[in-house]
């Protein structure tokens, strides 16, 4: 196994290819985001269309796809510091497989709930918890810090593209198939995931840097620290967690929009989301030029500025020309976000010693899923009590407002990533 150290070592010359576990993860991550796009269409509509949910209960199934976060997220990190982060990849996908499963075959033998569906949602998210945070931890143990940009975008890119043909497949196998049997895929896909993760050659055991005299929560303490105490980390957490919130306000809204007020079937809003998938590839694939040309402060403030008035035309999404406009907008906020995940992980992994790279992931995660969570319970509450096109206008306003943090901060002129 590739190691940071190894893979930076004095006179060794620096092998352009990939190393081979870093080629598994890559394999299990496009393999594992296939059907999880698949999915993450076909849950909802299941819902909208076969359970006749309300936009109350559409809202509450997005919170808790994402609620364990906020119960679970920051204890994560300290876990996952001290575990092989391969076998918490592995186990992981192995119960969200099994999970995922449950939901066409009770719809098959008659019994499908939406109670069923609330519990797999918030199960699910407790394996994806220790699955986001172990795979950000483990990346720089496997491809070294000096290649992180080039790794992250890689990833990123390929999430994003995942993103286009997932949907766009998501909604074509719905809409000829029924949700159900595209929900088969999704549980497939964790399957394989974890078979390929499982090949991946077993590292030394995990030890402690320094001895564990301190308690549990002092040693999560530390994540949280180091990430609110870093004057580059805190204003990127705050400006990251409000584009996901404001972006899931509109998310969670679009199946009821499509489905209902628009009477488009489910391969057109696989197609509207598609078109985000492609702005997150371009984001992804720009990133780093971007970053290397005006610097990577710069290309975390300057894109939301600049995408905030294109972010106004999602909510006149309509018929006709309205809805190619609307497309327009979720592109370009798309590649906006697909920019910042690129340059802010990076940063984040650059900046956090290898230490505490569990911890500050969990930290991250908890804040930018939490925000998830928050952000589909409000777009249910907007959306039974006021209408959802005042969930989709609340949404774009205080979207063009999420890059002020990072321009009021030091990160405004930062060059490059710090060295942790």
């Amino acid at each position: 196994m590739i190691t940071a150290a190894t893979a930076t070592a004095p006179g060794r010359r620096r092998d352009p290819r990939w190393p081979r576990s870093f080629r598994l993860l890559y394999a299990a991550a496009l393999v594992d985001g296939i059907g999880f796009h698949i999915g993450h269409l076909a849950v909802p509509v299941l819902a909208v269309s076969l359970l006749a949910a309300s936009p109350g209960q559409v809202g509450l199934l997005g919170a808790l796809s994402t609620a364990a976060f906020l119960v679970i997220g920051l204890p994560a990190g300290v876990w996952i510091d001290r575990w092989p982060r391969r076998a918490v990849l592995v186990t992981a996908d192995l119960l969200r497989a099994a999970l995922v499963a449950s939901v066409p075959v009770a719809w098959w033998a008659g019994g499908l709930t939406m109670g069923q569906l609330y519990v797999v949602a918030l199960l699910t998210g407790v394996g994806t918890v220790f699955a986001d945070v172990a795979a950000q931890s483990y990346l720089p143990e496997l491809v070294g810090r000096t290649r992180l940009v080039a790794a992250n975008s890689l990833m990123m890119s390929t999430s994003a593209t995942l993103q286009i043909a997932g949907r766009g497949l998501g909604g074509l196998v719905v809409q000829a198939l029924t949700a159900p049997v595209a929900i088969v895929a999704d549980a497939v896909s964790f399957a394989l995931s974890a078979a390929i993760l499982g090949r991946i050659p077993a590292g030394a055991p995990r030890r402690p840097t320094r001895p564990e005299a301190d308690g549990f929560g002092r040693r999560l303490g530390a994540g949280v620290r180091h990430v609110f105490g870093n004057p580059l980390l805190r204003p990127l957490a705050v400006s990251t967690a409000g584009i996901n919130l404001t972006m899931q306000l509109t998310t969670t809204m679009l199946p009821v929009v499509f489905l209902r007020e628009l009477g488009l079937g489910a391969a057109v809003l696989g197609l509207f989301l598609g078109a985000g998938g492609i702005g997150a590839l371009l984001g992804a694939v720009t990133a780093r030029p971007l970053a290397d040309r005006i610097g990577h402060g710069r290309a975390l403030w300057l894109p939301g500025l600049l995408v905030a008035p294109l972010g106004g035309l999602v909510p006149l999404i309509g018929g006709g020309a309205m809805l190619w406009a609307a497309g327009l907008g979720w592109l370009a906020l798309a590649w906006r976000t697909g920019v910042g995940n690129v340059i802010g992980v990076s940063l984040r992994q650059g900046a956090t010693p290898d230490a505490l790279l569990g911890r500050m992931t969990a930290t991250f995660r908890f804040l930018l899923t939490g925000a998830l969570t928050v952000g589909a319970v409000a777009a249910g509450l907007l959306g039974q009590y006021a209408d959802v096109r005042t969930c989709l206008v609340v949404g774009a306003l205080a979207n063009a407002l999420t890059w002020l943090p990072v321009f009021c901060s030091p990160l405004r002129t930062l060059r490059r990533p710090p060295d942790a």
